[in-house]
């Protein structure tokens, strides 16, 4: 099995001649912003187009999508399905977070089953739900381990939502590039990695993610494309940066093309909607290239 999936990198990295005009834009639309800017689109599956790969970008929340496949993984070789439940203690529940869960039960000591952690997590980017999922099924180094076996290598994950809020840092050390969370998503889209209905679950469930309107899916409001994404965002630096300001996704279009795109933002002194603009425009000019191509 691993080999199979190996088999889906054998994609060129280097733009093919009629995606130069494509990474001619990206490269107009990211110059002179104050930020480290990282972009990958994969078109159809294939044709790749990547700037400024080779940097280590804080995923921030994006990797509470990674942690859903793993969440599956994990309750397959179980034998769990995703409405078995977890038992919530107020321990549970940080205070000091970014939390819809805790607002909602402030008491804890309840249950509530795998998927609507999952929901938690990847709708509304819930930091207590995913350590929850950590401490539940598998934990960071496992859920690190889980996605190399898929034959992903350029990122890592070694710290849970808790242990970054204590230390601004720590951040760092969950960390991707652009082109290998593209991959990944890739994986998603077109691999059998778990049973179909966990696979659809994690989909759809991005398909219906309530946070960061105004990034990838901004430009895409009001058109017939659907878009799933889940982003990242994380607070200033001690210099005043914004450590991360993220989003990935996958795009399909009405006439049948789809998508992959990642946009990963670090260390940005711009504001905050500069940053997620810089993403919205990105996504508008991916768009339009790849709809007028059809």
């Amino acid at each position: 099995m691993t080999f199979l999936i190996l088999s889906l990198f054998i994609v060129p990295v280097t733009i093919k001649a009629a995606h130069k005009e494509l990474e001619k834009q990206l490269r107009e639309a990211i110059a002179n912003k104050k930020a480290q800017i990282g972009i990958a689109v994969i078109i159809d599956g294939k044709d790749t187009v990547s700037l400024n790969n080779e940097h280590r970008y804080p995923m921030m929340s994006v990797f509470k999508m990674h942690q859903a496949l793993a969440v599956a993984d994990y309750c397959q070789k179980k034998g769990l399905s995703f409405e078995t439940p977890v038992y919530i203690r107020k321990a549970d529940l940080k205070p000091n977070t970014y939390s819809p869960l805790r607002d909602k039960y402030p008491e804890g000591n309840i249950s509530l089953p795998i998927k609507e952690l999952l929901e938690y997590t990847l709708h509304l980017s819930d930091n207590n739900a995913c350590d929850i999922l950590f401490n539940q099924t598998y934990d960071t180094k496992s859920t690190d381990k889980y996605i190399r076996n898929l034959g992903l290598q350029h990122f890592s994950i070694e710290a849970t939502e808790d242990e970054m809020h204590r230390n601004e840092n720590t951040c760092y050390r969950n960390w991707s590039t652009p082109l290998e969370t593209a991959r990944l998503i890739e994986l998603l889209l077109t691999k059998k990695l778990f049973k179909d209905e966990y696979q659809e679950f994690i989909k759809q469930t991005m398909i219906s993610c309530q946070t960061g309107k105004n990034r990838l899916p901004l430009p895409l409001a009001g058109t017939k494309a659907i878009i799933g994404h889940k982003t990242g965002t994380g607070d200033r630096n001690s210099k005043g940066q914004l450590i991360g300001t993220n989003d990935a996704g996958f795009v399909y279009l009405p006439g049948g093309k789809r998508y992959t795109i990642v946009v990963f933002i670090n260390d940005s002194e711009e504001s905050e909607e500069a940053t997620s603009q810089i993403i919205a425009d990105i996504s508008h000019i991916v768009y339009q290239y790849i709809e007028l191509a059809e």
